[in-house]
């Protein structure tokens, strides 16, 4: 009877089997780099193939810190390392101690032949870029029938917007005819009239993203008259697609939240519209009252009982302002006039004080010219019967009849003899008394 084992069993023994081979645990393989991926962990997770096979491969975040270039699809290496079996899946990889870089694989170098063909004809261009309309209602998409891709692109359109039509094209997206059948989806679907059109897949390595790399489909989605979104593999995955299509989307699942619009978010909008329009009416409204209360300030303030009333008021500010003008100017000419009257007192009293003195001095000067005065001296005073003073004897003749004045009297004589001689001491004294005076 034949033994019978179990997986772990079969799996534990080639496991023995292979870690036993002096040759498997240290060797170096050549190849090219395709499903590059980095995990948080630190670990990188990657196939190296050639033309006739591919075989898995890991290097640990340990190892990993030794690389001085980053690992990317379709690149040409030398992966030093052991052979081992990864007992949970089944499957033998190698483990990387070192990986050396080579240069780049074939698919790749031709991939950047294309992409700078294609470059220099101008289907790269932002010109040529056709908007992304924001409200769709129809919407297609060039995918395979079955996979994750369409799954996804179908449970977020029915999410943002259960109303958007979905039309499918079932393209054959990998492998021999996937180029021409992605382009045949491309321009059925221009044709039917959608609004938008996704064509993508899930990620993969570079040989099955190769027919989004080939001239014919760039060509149709640069052709095409409607909006073209490419959704091709995962976020680090660039197709020419990617550049030939009007937008690039890194995920299918991106890429239907970029064509459909939500409806939710479509209903909040219209309500903040509505919100925004009764808010815009109501302080128009206000502020057309407003400007409606100020005209009709203004129209009261041209009635002519209002300016009469206006001209009335500012009369009266201009007479009350006037009057305590007035009331100043007359305070202050007051002012002005006591300050003179003082003044004038002062100047009437000092030109009075002055007369005064003078006329004291007059007076004094006149006393002592006086005849009367000198009568009282012993001096008599000599007139003719007319009473006109005679002071030289030539006046007299013998026999007139003179009139002499003393201090208590006169006497009236007659002339006896009139003798004419020099002066008299008398005169010459009086002279010399006159001087004294004048000095």
């Amino acid at each position: 009877m034949n033994n019978v084992y179990s997986v772990t069993q079969i799996t534990s023994y080639l496991k023995k089997l292979i870690s036993t081979d002096i040759m498997l645990r240290s060797l170096t393989v050549s190849g090219e780099l395709s499903n590059v991926k980095y995990h948080v962990s630190g670990h990188i997770y990657f196939t190296v193939k050639d033309a006739g096979a591919s075989l898995s491969g890991v290097m640990f975040a340990s190892d990993a810190g030794s690389l001085d270039f980053r690992l990317s699809d379709g690149i040409k290496v030398e992966i030093t390392g052991g052979i081992g079996i990864y007992e949970k899946a089944g499957s033998y990889q190698i483990y990387a101690k070192r990986i050396k870089r080579e240069g780049r694989g074939e698919l790749y170098e031709k991939y950047l032949r294309l992409k700078e063909e294609l470059a220099e004809r101008g289907m790269f261009s932002d010109e040529y870029k056709k908007p992304i309309p924001g409200y769709i209602k129809r919407l297609g998409v060039v995918t395979a029938s079955t996979g994750a891709a369409v799954r996804d692109i179908i449970n977020i359109t029915r999410r943002r917007n259960p109303y958007v039509e979905i039309i499918l094209y079932p393209a054959k997206v990998q492998g021999e005819g996937a180029a021409e059948s992605v382009a045949r989806g491309i321009r059925v679907l221009d044709e039917a009239g959608v609004d938008v059109i996704i064509a993508g897949r899930g990620g993969g390595s570079i040989e099955d993203l190769w027919a989004f790399n080939e001239v014919i489909v760039a060509e149709a989605i640069f052709n095409s008259y409607t909006p073209v979104i490419s959704a091709v593999g995962h976020e680090t995955d660039t197709t020419i697609a990617d550049f030939a299509a009007d937008l690039r989307a890194p995920t299918p699942s991106a890429a239907a939240e970029l064509a459909v619009y939500d409806h939710r978010e479509f209903l909040r909008d219209i309500e903040g519209y509505r919100t925004g329009m009764k808010n815009a009416a109501v302080r128009r409204l206000t502020n057309d009252r407003l400007r409606l209360k100020r005209a009709e300030a203004e129209l009261k303030k041209m009635r002519p009982d209002a300016v009469i009333a206006e001209k009335k008021l500012r009369l009266a500010e201009l007479e009350n302002g006037l009057t305590g003008l007035m009331r100043e100017q007359l305070k202050d000419t007051r002012a002005r006039g006591t300050e003179l009257g003082r003044r004038m007192d002062s100047a009437v009293k000092d030109k009075y004080m002055a007369g005064r003195n003078r006329i004291a001095v007059l007076a004094e000067r006149l006393k002592g010219v006086s005849p009367l005065e000198k009568l009282t001296m012993g001096y008599s005073f000599v007139a003719d019967g007319n009473g006109k003073n005679i002071r030289n004897v030539a006046r007299l003749s013998e026999g007139d009849i003179i009139n002499i004045y003393m201090r208590n009297g006169r006497v009236k004589a007659d002339v006896r003899e009139v003798e004419k001689t020099g002066d008299f001491p008398v005169g010459n004294k009086i002279k010399e008394n006159r001087k004294e005076r004048e000095l």
